[in-house]
């Protein structure tokens, strides 16, 4: 199975520290965001791996050139303008192949195991990771029950930005920059989403408070590391 990492937003809350560093260089615990992602995909016998960029693309290639360091190949999908997460996985379709592969965010933090998601077939179009509402994001993104995830109902729980694809899920698109949650959401009302609510750490890093919040847990509770 193969891995894409999202790494082509701009990082626009992250100013100005994005303004000469794309936001998955950003460190935390004493390395960029993306390697953490890289090593622990790497551990959960990810062996392909997908990176998107756009702003300072060439910044991302050359610090983690084809990934041999880690034990992974490294594909790169060049964006002259991001195209949004629909978009980008759309245009990186061809490097990712016939068979379901895992996305995840390139500015999130998660200790979730990756080996649970390896060779994971889909019940449906997609399988995705929901964790608890974060203080940003009170009302939650979709509703989770009996295994099924629809954008509407009780106990709305947040989408982590990890998730499970076919790639049959795009087969309306065409070329171009959109979001993934209509595509998602369209799915969810034909039954064809699934997904679970995972409990341990995640967080999402979008302001420069939240990196640092990071980066003293990282350096200060083993718990984190």
């Amino acid at each position: 199975m193969k891995a894409m990492i999202l790494a082509a937003g701009r990082g626009e809350r992250m100013r100005p520290l994005t303004d000469h560093c794309p936001k998955p260089l950003l460190e935390a615990g004493g390395k960029p965001l993306i390697v953490h992602h890289i090593e622990r995909l790497a551990a959960a016998g990810f062996r392909e791996l997908v990176i998107n960029h756009a702003h300072l693309g060439d910044l991302i290639e050359a610090r983690l050139g084809d990934g041999a360091r880690w034990g992974v190949s490294i594909a790169y999908s060049h964006e002259p303008k991001a195209l949004e997460t629909g978009g980008g996985i759309f245009k990186a379709l061809p490097l990712l192949g016939s068979e379901p592969f895992l996305v995840l965010n390139g500015d999130v933090w998660t200790d979730l195991d990756f080996g649970r998601l390896h060779g994971l077939e889909p019940d449906g179009l997609a399988y995705l990771i929901l964790v608890d509402n974060p203080e940003h994001n009170p009302k939650g993104d979709f509703a989770l029950s009996q295994g099924r995830i629809s954008s509407e109902g009780a106990g709305r729980l947040t989408f982590s930005g990890i998730g499970v694809y076919r790639p049959e899920l795009f087969a309306s698109c065409e070329a171009g920059a959109f979001p993934l949650a209509p595509l998602l959401r369209s799915a969810m009302a034909e039954g064809l989403v699934g997904g679970e609510h995972f409990r341990g750490h995640w967080l999402d890093i979008g302001t420069p408070q939240r990196l640092l919040d990071l980066d003293c847990s990282m350096r200060g509770l083993e718990e984190w590391r």
